[in-house]
């Protein structure tokens, strides 16, 4: 998703509640939800030790956007596939990354917005050096296998589904907090799950349409407001049913900073932005 640094301001509306994790409820399957790392393995680590401090979990469920637009992609890369017992989809600049040609169509925008130019510029900048970050590291072809969907079934029955987006895509405007919900209910409708894990918008969300729950847990590497942590989700599973809540992981941002401006990034002007989230959501200029 392109955006533009901030010119108006936003908030989240409504915001779901966070809460301190607590240990694990005997005889339940725990399960750690997290989106939206880009690049950025400080917050990665305090989402990972304060999961570790909480009593763990049995699995990571991870929904994509692991290495771009960040500072260190090899370092989160090498901290998430040596999780037990994760699972992966893909994410709409994991699929860049991999496939640099497929951002022709955004650099094609130039001809009728000339405007887009310098943002461009710092995009292609951005994406050119993570995929040869991920050449270097061997990672290229994890993310070019990456799967769009991945499907669960809760010890209760509840049908859960794991994309980037919103069903059926990786891209595109997502779910966010400003959607009605009759435009939500029409997306998620015939999606076959009663419980749906997006990222992408980076901002936390607790919905429901159409009989189907929409959860974000949130971004850990870029915040969608300049106050946010690192965020991530917690889900409890056992037969009778199950418990999710929203966590927020406080992490030094100014090392973060610190660290993509000695990364020698080509483009650390658009990464710090994105750190200090000065970025506007296209959703939230509407």
């Amino acid at each position: 998703m392109i955006s533009v640094q901030r010119t108006v301001s936003f908030n989240l509306h409504p915001k779901p509640t966070m809460t301190d994790p607590q240990p694990p409820t005997p005889n339940t399957q725990r399960i750690a939800i997290l989106a939206d790392i880009h690049g950025n393995p400080i917050a990665l680590d305090a989402v990972l030790d304060k999961i570790e401090a909480a009593g763990g979990v049995d699995a990571y469920w991870f929904l994509g956007d692991y290495a771009a637009i960040g500072f260190d992609p090899a370092g989160v890369m090498d901290r998430i596939v040596s999780l037990g017992n994760a699972v992966f989809v893909r994410g709409n600049t994991d699929r860049l990354a991999a496939s640099l040609s497929e951002m022709d169509s955004w650099n094609a925008e130039v001809e009728t917005d000339p405007e887009m130019l310098p943002v461009l510029v710092q995009i292609n900048r951005s994406f050119s050096w993570t995929a040869g970050a991920m050449a270097a590291a061997g990672r290229l072809q994890w993310l070019s296998e990456l799967p769009l969907e991945r499907r669960f079934t809760l010890p209760d029955g509840t049908r859960v589904l794991l994309v980037h987006a919103s069903p059926g895509m990786d891209d595109g405007v997502g779910i966010h907090p400003r959607l009605s919900d009759e435009a939500l209910g029409e997306l998620v409708a015939g999606a076959e799950a009663d419980l749906i894990f997006i990222g992408h918008t980076h901002a936390p969300l607790d919905r429901q349409a159409a009989g189907v729950r929409v959860v974000n847990p949130g971004s850990i590497g870029n915040p969608v407001l300049p106050d946010a942590g690192a965020y991530y989700a917690l889900l409890e599973a056992k037969p009778d049913g199950y418990e999710l809540t929203l966590h927020e992981a406080k992490y030094d941002k100014v090392g973060s900073i610190a660290a993509a401006v000695s990364s020698k990034h080509p483009a650390t002007e658009y990464i710090v932005s994105f750190l200090l989230g000065e970025r506007v959501p296209g959703w939230a200029q509407e």
